[in-house]
């Protein structure tokens, strides 16, 4: 029997770790699958003994161990009630690289762009492309044989594994790689494990009636992507059973295995050449999904290397995306689908007779109303609305969901129109409006009906419309994985797909080289029930959930939670840009992701016995290394606004087990530093000592921000402020009335230089602390007094304008959440701007011209507050810092500084700080030239970048009020 004690003397054995806390099994019982199954423990291997000593355990104890990357899983491979056993914390090196002969051999966790960023100066690239290729990993790719929107030129994960090393499940180490028949034979009378699985490999196919069952029913060999069930066809090549080629490699039939055969650690893969430059992207509308379709069957005779497709359903989610919403800039009406399809060569002239000649083919078949051309880094953005389509699924409100479970069928390119027809005709049968998106070129839609899996008749229809889809398929000879693998939506359905006769083999297979199910029990043979283990109950009784915030917009606190569907993009690394997630990047712990944030909630909230559900230390800790940086709320395709759920998390908490000191003191520094300012030499000369840093919880390491000599309040009350122009409000935050004093002067001279009348009215604060330390009653009252106070002032004509990002975008994130004015809350907002913003507006209109400002040159670079880039943009900084005609200016790819307002100064957080600012931030200043100028519009932001580098940066207003001549 496994319990407690044996599994700490499992941990006790490891180099590595194991964990079976509630928390650990609640974050890995999903993936981004429907599914939810909470497993044994999770164990997180250093090395390959501790992978030896897992399947020991796991066969000693009758369990099994469930192989995983990245998580982002959308058949549910990935959870299991076994060991969930993840690598992508240290299996995650480049072991050898063979430039002459474009080969490297990695270790499972190795991310998919990570690599090409490593091959691109060798002009190499690894070809297939998923849309998580961000954050995907190459163990997870082969296990799932993923192709993407490469396919159709470079083909799928098989046709580039060459080798894999392996344990078996008996602990033993193999390599697979490709070998004569001869060898084969050879290996098939070792007295071993990997002999055994030669052996049987060799008998069961070398039978010429099981070879034609094979070709009579797995899918048409035109169909590239092909994951049902193992990859036994691909023997068949073989002239070992009946082909013609002498060689044979069983590494290729264990990619798209879903880990059920053997565990990879090291895997070896062929690499391409990196495309050819110039690309031109042809993006045709339609006026229906159908016409599309007909119309790929045209546009693939042009050697394409992208052939997408977006229905109307995804067009529309990226409407209310804050990210995507800007790539939508090619749209033209309303179309129903939109293709995506690229030409390339190696001139922009012949590319252009490509797109031209394609175009005309379009044209000439009457497909398409709108053929735009797109060019240069707008590809990418066309790409990567595409390539959020998933996540952005996941964010319609309400219990309907799209739901992932025949979205990964493919047909012969030349079926897909006669399929899709039929495939329709179920759909309108179940009064279901699809969702259409993907790899069109491949003969493969993500198809995805709308249903509420809380609900015993949406279930019921999960599979109805599952079997008969697969039935569909079948009749078409497709393949009904076709990238995404069985995992436990299709694994019930290969004995259908392939036939019965097949289905054996391929169980007796997988007893040969897994003998007592240690690998992923439950996938591609004797499969879970497709419509069990669901990640809800259903017909439940929704929890009712009483918050201070109001979550209306997603139907409450625990439906936003719910959004989170798992795709996993808040998993990116630094270098791929962007800020998601500041915390995992510095820990790479699961459990510091957004995606574990979100379903650790919605595991409380949901399952939680408590009066008060938020009452749960599982929760804090989860919480805890939120930055609340916001970037959730615009990254994430679902938009799943961690930060607010943190804040509500933390008051929820609070209240039933009081609040800190240290939390109290942070919240209510406006209050203190009134206090201080009155004799701002001697508290700046106390609050720097280390006795009064260890008091206040705060790192010794820190520099305490200084209070400024006299506030911005005290000397705009003694200023003859000058009269006329428009009207401004300047939002006297705290931070800068009482640290960044100097910086509102600035500001003040320089709107009233520009010709503006600046008022400072007598306001409250922001409520920024109160915010951030979950202080929400405190916030509530400051939002409705701002509301208030605000109301009758702020127009379209007397706009609201602020110095500090995280205090002025109160106005426009969280009182619209607090406010009980919401319509007063909200008219404010859409007048409440950051003082660049504002600026550049003004520029825009040509109220503010270049012959105000120095002609001298200069060299600046930007580094963009999170709550900026997440609710604002970091371009309106950039905008305005051109203003001076020979300023040359660069927006820094700098994700978070990692201080996050108080988070950083607080002593147990220190570390993860400042290793979130190493990650990006901190090399990229190092590297800027004595001579550049460092501009960053946030308060915590130029604090920590003084303590992590010693530079000092300066707030765009400083630097435009420099510039005045």
């Amino acid at each position: 029997m496994i319990n407690h004690t044996t599994l700490q003397q499992l941990n006790d054995s490891l180099t590595g770790e194991l964990f079976f806390d509630d928390l650990h099994k609640s974050l890995y019982a999903t993936d981004a699958s429907v599914y939810r199954k909470i497993p044994l423990a999770v164990a997180f291997p250093e090395n390959v003994k501790d992978i030896q000593l897992l399947i020991g355990f796991a066969t000693k104890n009758n369990t099994t161990l469930i192989p995983r990357t990245a998580g982002t899983s959308l058949a549910g491979q990935c959870v299991g009630e076994g060991i969930v056993v993840d690598v992508s914390k240290h299996f995650t090196s480049i072991l050898a690289f063979d430039e002459i002969n474009k080969t490297i051999t990695v270790e499972p966790g190795v991310i998919r762009d990570d690599l090409n960023r490593f091959l691109q100066p060798f002009g190499l690239f690894f070809g297939p492309n998923t849309s998580t290729s961000n954050r995907c990993m190459i163990g997870g790719m082969v296990g799932n044989n993923s192709s993407g929107s490469t396919s159709i030129q470079y083909g799928v994960t098989r046709d580039k594994v060459l080798a894999i090393d392996a344990i078996l499940s008996d602990g033993s180490l193999a390599t697979f790689s490709e070998i004569s028949s001869n060898e084969f034979k050879q290996k098939s009378f070792q007295d071993t494990l990997e002999g055994k699985i030669y052996q049987s490999i060799f008998f069961e196919l070398s039978s010429p009636e099981t070879q034609q069952e094979i070709k009579g029913q797995f899918p048409k060999e035109t169909i590239h992507r092909r994951n049902t069930g193992y990859a036994i066809d691909e023997f068949l090549t073989s002239n070992l059973f009946g082909g013609t080629e002498s060689t044979i490699n069983v590494a290729k039939f264990l990619s798209g295995s879903e880990g059920t055969l053997a565990f990879s650690t090291a895997i070896t893969i062929q690499l391409d050449d990196l495309p050819p430059a110039h690309s031109i992207m042809v993006c045709p509308h339609f006026t229906s999904v159908n016409e599309s379709l007909k119309a790929t069957v045209v546009a693939m005779k042009h050697n394409l290397f992208t052939c997408e497709l977006m229905d109307k359903v995804v067009l529309d989610c990226t409407k209310s995306n804050r990210e995507q919403s800007q790539n939508r800039f090619f749209l033209q009406g309303d179309p129903l689908a939109v293709l995506m399809l690229e030409v390339k060569s190696d001139s922009i002239e012949k590319t252009e007779q490509l797109a031209d000649k394609l175009i005309k083919d379009l044209k000439e078949n009457n497909f398409g109303y709108h053929h735009p051309k797109i060019y240069g880094n707008d590809i990418n953005k066309v790409l990567d609305l595409r390539k959020a389509g998933l996540g952005l699924l996941g964010n319609m409100i309400g219990d309907d969901k799209a739901v992932a479970c025949i979205e990964d069928t493919a047909v012969d390119l030349n079926d897909l129109p006669e399929y899709i027809e039929e495939f329709s005709a179920i759909m309108d049968k179940y009064q279901q409006r699809a969702v259409y998106y993907a790899h069109a070129g491949a003969g493969e839609l993500h198809l995805r009906p709308i249903l509420n899996l809380k609900k015993s008749e949406d279930v019921i229809l999960f599979r109805k419309i599952t079997t008969e889809t697969a039935e569909l398929v079948k009749k078409y000879n497709g393949s009904f994985s076709g990238e995404h693998g069985d995992g436990i939506v299709r694994a019930e359905f290969i004995p259908l797909m392939i036939g019965e006769k097949n289905y054996q083999l391929l169980r007796r297979i997988k007893k040969a080289f897994d003998p007592n199910n240690v690998f992923n029990k439950g996938k591609i043979t004797d499969a879970f029930p497709m419509d069990k283990s669901l990640r809800y109950e259903i017909d439940r009784i929704e929890p009712e959930i009483k918050t201070i915030q109001d979550f209306s917009d997603s139907e409450g606190i625990l439906r936003l939670a719910e959004k989170c569907n798992g795709s996993g993009d808040c998993r990116k690394s630094p270098e791929a840009g962007g800020t998601l997630c500041p915390s995992y990047r510095a820990t790479r712990n699961e459990k510091d992701t957004t995606r574990a944030r979100a379903n650790t909630l919605r595991e409380f909230l949901t399952n939680s016995e408590k009066a008060n559900k938020f009452n749960h230390k599982e929760l804090k800790e989860v919480f805890d290394l939120c930055l609340s940086c916001k970037a959730c709320a615009s990254e994430c395709p679902s938009n799943v606004d961690v930060a607010s759920l943190k804040a509500e998390f933390l008051y929820q908490y609070q209240e039933e087990n009081g609040y800190s000191f240290r939390s109290k003191l942070f919240a209510n520094n406006t209050k203190y530093n009134k206090l201080g300012s009155k004799f701002p030499t001697i508290t700046n000369l106390i609050t720097n000592t280390s006795l009064a840093k260890k008091v206040m919880g705060v790192a010794t390491e820190r520099s305490v921000p200084k209070l400024a000599k006299q506030t911005l309040s005290t000397w705009y009350n003694n200023q003859h402020v000058a009269s006329g122009g428009k009207k401004i409000y300047l939002f006297n935050d705290e931070f800068t009335n009482f640290y960044d004093a100097e910086i509102g002067k600035d500001a003040v001279i320089l709107l009233n230089k520009l010709g503006y009348k600046v008022e400072i009215a007598n306001h409250e604060e922001s409520g920024r602390s109160y915010i951030s330390k979950g202080f929400l009653k405190e916030a509530k009252a400051i939002a409705n007094k701002n509301v208030a106070f605000f109301k009758s002032l702020i127009s379209d004509e007397n706009p609201l304008i602020g110095i500090e990002p995280s205090a002025i975008l109160t106005f426009r994130d969280e009182y619209i959440r607090l406010a009980d004015d919401k319509t007063a809350a909200e008219k404010i907002a859409e007048n409440t701007f950051t003082i660049e913003e504002f600026l550049a507006k003004e520029f825009e209109k040509g109220n503010i011209n270049t012959s105000l400002f120095t002609n001298e040159t200069k060299k600046l670079k930007i580094h963009g507050h999170c709550h900026q880039k997440a609710l604002s943009s970091t371009h309106a900084s950039f905008s305005v810092l051109n203003i001076p005609e020979n300023y040359s200016v660069t927006i820094m790819n700098t994700g978070c500084c990692g201080m996050a307002g108080s988070f950083g100064y607080e002593k147990e957080h220190y570390e993860v700080s400042m290793q979130v600012g190493e990650d990006t931030l901190f090399p990229k200043i190092r590297s800027c030239s004595t001579d550049t100028e460092i501009v960053a519009s946030g308060t915590s932001c130029r604090h920590q970048i003084f303590d992590g580098t010693k530079r000092i940066s300066k707030h765009s207003v400083t630097i435009l009020k420099e510039a005045l001549i």
